[in-house]
């Protein structure tokens, strides 16, 4: 059950609700509102009848109760990563290569980054592959390259943690955890980056079903953090024509299931150069937060995923169309609110 308390209760019902939770043997959290209100989640049903301040009861909720919507209708989070705010409004980029190769084609590339436009970078310094032989990344040193590609251009950096014990490593270096989507169900790793202190941007498996995702999500925000963003991928499907097939009705539907933010990849979601750039639009076009685009000075020399990297001036006109898009959809959202309040426009001015 979900139980949403007004600003003004009493801490006196929070404990009330959060022992008679303990005494039926059910977990409880308790998290803000977005709105200077408390809610508290119990996973299961006690009494709180005659309780002060509450102001509304939810008996049957979904099983991800920390991620859902009910928890913060009125109030979606917005993940701040450095000064960089993901679900803010304006859609984010992240771009980078998809494995740092070495300090100076990192530093080459990041320039590049900054140079088109992105807010954020990228970079694999430990990198999962299908096969044992392929390149695995730099590992820490590619963490030391990545920090000092921030210190550079001021942006913060994402990079992927694969194992538990990575997790710390990570967080000393970067300003953002990614949860790959073969690790999505990776039970241990997501406990650990739960208490890392940093924003996690946890990508969907590749044949993982929305409830599946969100309650992986759910897992960090039981174990403390706050700070998720949502990334889709693409999952397996039946033809190969593409690597991925990138899922864009989850979007809007994760933005009616849940509160947290979420991005969209269109490199790994489709593995082909030719249509990073049309699907990255889509992907705005139904109401992304962002998008992690993977991006190297020479795509047909890079190390990992070359058919899915663009050029930098390629992203830079990604970003170029992606605010024109945006203001688009702005103005024809109020609009739409102008057509059911036509004061409403006066009032915004």
């Amino acid at each position: 059950m979900i139980v949403t308390l007004t600003a003004g209760a009493p801490v006196s019902t929070i404990n009330a609700i959060l022992a008679a939770a303990t005494a039926a043997g059910c977990e409880s959290r308790t998290f803000d509102d977005g709105h200077g209100g408390t809610v508290v989640g119990v996973a299961g049903s006690v009494s709180v009848a005659d309780l002060p301040g509450i102001s509304a009861v939810l008996e049957n909720h979904r099983p991800y109760m920390l991620a859902s919507r009910e928890g913060r209708p009125h109030a979606p989070t917005v993940v701040k990563v450095g000064g960089v705010r993901i679900g803010g409004g304006r859609p984010v980029v992240i771009g980078g290569p998809c494995v740092i190769e070495s300090r100076d084609s990192l530093l080459g590339a990041v320039r590049a980054m900054k140079a088109g436009g992105a807010d954020m970078l990228r970079g694999g310094a430990f990198k999962p592959r299908t096969s044992p032989y392929a390149f695995q990344g730099l590992g820490e040193e590619g963490l030391r390259y990545l920090a000092e590609a921030r210190e550079e251009t001021g942006l913060p950096v994402v990079t992927e943690a694969m194992e538990p014990d990575h997790v710390d490593l990570v967080a000393r270096y970067a300003d953002m955890i990614q949860i790959g989507a073969r690790n999505m169900a990776n039970f241990p790793l997501l406990r650990r980056a739960g208490q890392a202190g940093k924003p996690v941007l946890l990508k969907r498996g590749f044949s993982a079903t929305i409830e599946e995702w969100l309650m992986s999500a759910e897992y960090v925000l039981a174990h403390g953090n706050p700070d998720v963003v949502l990334c889709e991928r693409g999952i397996r499907g039946f033809d190969t024509a593409t690597r991925f097939m990138l899922d864009l009705t989850a979007v809007p539907l994760v933005k009616e299931l849940s509160h947290l933010p979420i991005i969209v990849d269109p490199s790994h979601g489709t593995g082909r150069r030719s249509l990073v750039a049309r699907m990255a639009l889509a992907g705005l076009a139904a109401g992304a937060d962002g998008l992690i685009i993977e991006a190297h000075p020479d795509p047909d020399r890079a190390i990992c995923d070359a058919s899915q990297t663009i050029t930098p001036a390629e992203l830079a006109g990604i970003v170029e169309s992606g605010r024109v898009l945006y203001a688009a959809l702005l103005a024809g959202s109020e609009v739409a609110v102008a057509r059911q309040d036509p004061t409403s426009l006066v009032h915004q001015a």
